[in-house]
Order: structure tokens, then C-alpha cells, then sequence
């Protein structure tokens, strides 16, 4: 608490469960500010969707807030994602160059993703459209049965447990400002 009445600012890496809105309308029972009731008023970087789960970053950092949303296309966040086939090299190729979404007359950036087991794979985004992972398996005729994010830029969920916050680390902190500023100063 300083003098000047300024509120700390408060930087929370955050474990979204499964069915948690991120939204603060209240008429929704299950939205995220709700569910947290933390002490200072704070919100979310990014959503997640309500049928995902994982890492959010939440903060009262309007500075901070705001660059993430302009470097939304640009910085890597990472999901494990479980579909309902196993998941084939063909699968993958087609991920990986960018998948065309009709409903979004769209075609996704090309990405990153790897294999990890016969019905899970790793994928990098650096874009954020809406339900991208899950409209990008759909329109290959796959369906998503598990997503958790579990990366963002230099914040990863690791082992926090589903429903939980934690503050990010001083040094955290910094990483994640000094590389939303090599975004703004990006052309």
C-alpha cells in the first residue's frame, strides 16, 4: 500500500477448470471473477472457453492486460489437446500448415504440434480465434475431448492444481513485460 493510494498490482497465474466462464457478468453462476473471489478487483488476459481448461493469466495490470491483447497473434501458447481418433501424421501435416475454418472464412497460421501419445497432441499457437484448437480438429473430422493450455509465453501451468491461483514470481513478471514490449516495437 503506497501513500498515493495506488492498488498493488497483482499478477496470478491461474488453473481454469473445466465449465468456468471467463466472464464477469454475473447473471452467469459460473463466471471466473466469482469463482476466484479474490480480494482485488482483477480479470483475465485471454479466455480460455468454458469445455477448456488450464493456465490464464489474470492480473489488474491494465498496461498489461492491454499488450497481451495486441501481441494475442503473435506470442506462443501452448495446449494439450486429446481428440477422439488417434491422431495421424496426415492429422498433424494438416495442423501444422494451417487449417482453413469456413465459419470464420479463415485460415489458421501455421503452428507447431507433436504427438505425445495415439490420441494426444502438443500444439503451439501464436494466434487466438475463437475455439481455434477445437474448430481446427473439426473441420478434420476430429473431436476434442480434453484441452488444457498449458503455456503462456513464458508462464507455464506446470503442476498447479486445477482451481488454483498462485502470484507469479517477480522474475516472471518481468520476462512477460519485456517480451510484450518486443511485440509493441514489432512492426
Amino acid at each position: 500500500n503506497s501513500i498515493s493510494g495506488e492498488v498493488k498490482k497483482v499478477y496470478l497465474a491461474f488453473h481454469k477448470p473445466k465449465g468456468i466462464v471467463c466472464t464477469s457478468e454475473k447473471r452467469e453462476k459460473n463466471n471466473i471473477i466469482d469463482y476466484l473471489h479474490y480480494p482485488v478487483r482483477i480479470t483475465y488476459c485471454g479466455r480460455l472457453d468454458k469445455d477448456s481448461e488450464g493456465l490464464m493469466i489474470m492480473t489488474n495490470d491494465g498496461d498489461m492486460i492491454d499488450g497481451m491483447m495486441r501481441a494475442a497473434n503473435r506470442h506462443d501458447k501452448e495446449y494439450l489437446v486429446t481428440v477422439n481418433l488417434p491422431v495421424t501424421k496426415e492429422f498433424l501435416n494438416k495442423l501444422q500448415k494451417g487449417v482453413y475454418l469456413e465459419e470464420l472464412n479463415i485460415t489458421t497460421r501455421s503452428c507447431r504440434v507433436e504427438a505425445l501419445s495415439e490420441r494426444v497432441f502438443r500444439i503451439i499457437l501464436t494466434q487466438g480465434l475463437n475455439r481455434q484448437i477445437r474448430r481446427m480438429c473439426e473441420s478434420l473430422g476430429y473431436r476434442v475431448e480434453r484441452l488444457v493450455r498449458i503455456r503462456i509465453m513464458n508462464i507455464v501451468l506446470a503442476e498447479l492444481p486445477c482451481g488454483t491461483c498462485r502470484e507469479l514470481t517477480e522474475k516472471e513478471v518481468k520476462q512477460l513485460k519485456n517480451a510484450l514490449k518486443d511485440v509493441r516495437n514489432d512492426p
